[in-house]
């Protein structure tokens, strides 16, 4: 067995084919930003609406390999998440962030080292009020993620896990 590698190829349909029951593919199609194509690991969550201050803190924490999972209600009048956010994403190892809503500076994050997904652009910032929650269940597009689930991205979409999903080396 090996861990899932983080390159560029079409993981989310092998995991589909040898994992039917245990993964949750989200059914909106997510546009795909920063050089990472390929990115999992394990899910911290986010609700919030137009405001950022939740994601804002979260990505000055340390990381540890995990992957930020944002409902921002599919909003697209406000950016969640800009160049300075996924600047301090990279510098504190987060893998990924996944957003339900839009991010601005997308020049920007497609030249950096991180993956990103999101519903598309706008170069509004959002109002801090310091309002949103953090590790809660979340949902959205059909899929409920929760603290610790497991997130896989590529460019066929991102799925969530409760398990860590391993593939046999071929």
């Amino acid at each position: 067995m090996q861990t899932i590698p983080t390159r560029d190829f079409d993981l989310l349909p092998d995991l589909c084919d040898h994992f039917p029951n245990d993964v949750n593919v989200f059914e909106t199609q997510f546009n795909s930003y920063g050089q990472h194509q390929v990115f999992c690991g394990q899910a911290v969550t986010v609700k919030c609406f137009e405001d950022n201050s939740v994601v804002k803190k979260l990505v000055g924490t340390p990381g540890q390999g995990k992957v930020i999972v944002v409902d921002g209600g599919a909003s697209m009048r406000r950016a969640l998440i800009g160049d300075m956010l996924a600047e301090e994403a990279i510098a504190n190892g987060w893998a990924g962030v996944v957003i339900n809503g839009c991010l601005r500076d997308a020049a920007t994050i497609n030249q950096m080292a991180i993956g990103v997904k999101a519903l598309g652009t706008i170069p509004i910032k959002t109002d801090k009020r310091g309002l949103g929650d953090q590790d809660i269940d979340i949902r959205f597009a059909g899929v409920t993620v929760k603290p610790g689930d497991w997130v896989y991205a590529d460019l066929n979409g991102v799925l969530i896990s409760a398990k860590k999903l391993e593939l046999l080396e071929s």
